[in-house]
Order: C-alpha cells, then sequence, then structure tokens
C-alpha cells in the first residue's frame, strides 16, 4: 500500500477542504470533518454513494468496492473514484461533496433518536 498515493490525496482534495488519511485494516480512510467518505485500497480510491449517487458512478461504469469474506462476496457502499480526479482537481472537489454528501446521509440515518 503505497503512502505516496496517500499522501497525493491531500492535494487532489485541496480545494474541497482538509482530509485525514486513517489506516484501516488492509487499506486506509479518508476523512473530511470526522465522516469518512472514501477508502484506499490497493492504491485505488473508493467514494461513499447513497442510494442517488450509485447511479451516478454506476452510468460511468465505476465499480464497487468489494471483498472476499469467508469466500462471499461482500459489496460496500463505495465506488471508485473516476480517473479525471487526478488530474483535475475542480472536477476532484465535486466527487468529492458527492461522497460526503452520502456520508451525511447515512450518518444521519445511524443516530439513534432521543
Amino acid at each position: 500500500m503505497s503512502t505516496e498515493f496517500t499522501s497525493y490525496l491531500h492535494e487532489v482534495f485541496s480545494r474541497f477542504g482538509t482530509i485525514q488519511v486513517k489506516r484501516m485494516f488492509g487499506g486506509f480512510g479518508i476523512y473530511h470533518q470526522g465522516l469518512m467518505f472514501g477508502l484506499v485500497a490497493d492504491d485505488i480510491l473508493y467514494l461513499k454513494v447513497d442510494t442517488e449517487s450509485k447511479q451516478v458512478f454506476e452510468k460511468r461504469g465505476l465499480k464497487p468496492f468489494e471483498f472476499d469474506r469467508h469466500d462471499k462476496i461482500i459489496k460496500m457502499s463505495y465506488y471508485q473514484a473516476p480517473e479525471e480526479i487526478f488530474d483535475d482537481f475542480e472536477e476532484a472537489t465535486i466527487w468529492a461533496n458527492l461522497a460526503y454528501h452520502a456520508a451525511l446521509k447515512t450518518h444521519k440515518t445511524k443516530k439513534k433518536p432521543l
């Protein structure tokens, strides 16, 4: 796992805002304001999706993050980021906002009522 790649993400998302990169399992979580909106596995960036934004990723042919656990494929609510965000930081901001809003929605639905 390349720390060079994860270090570069600070530059990619510089117009979006400050991010934190934290090691987790075999990869890294990408956080903004305490919410995980992306993950890196095998030097591939995946961004958080919800039911609405998932369609945007699928229409672009972007693949979901999945892994094998005990001979069962587990798909998570993260999809591969489009390649152009690594060269176009305005585009990176658009996709980061989409992922961050998906993370916000998920976070709100997980809160327990009082």
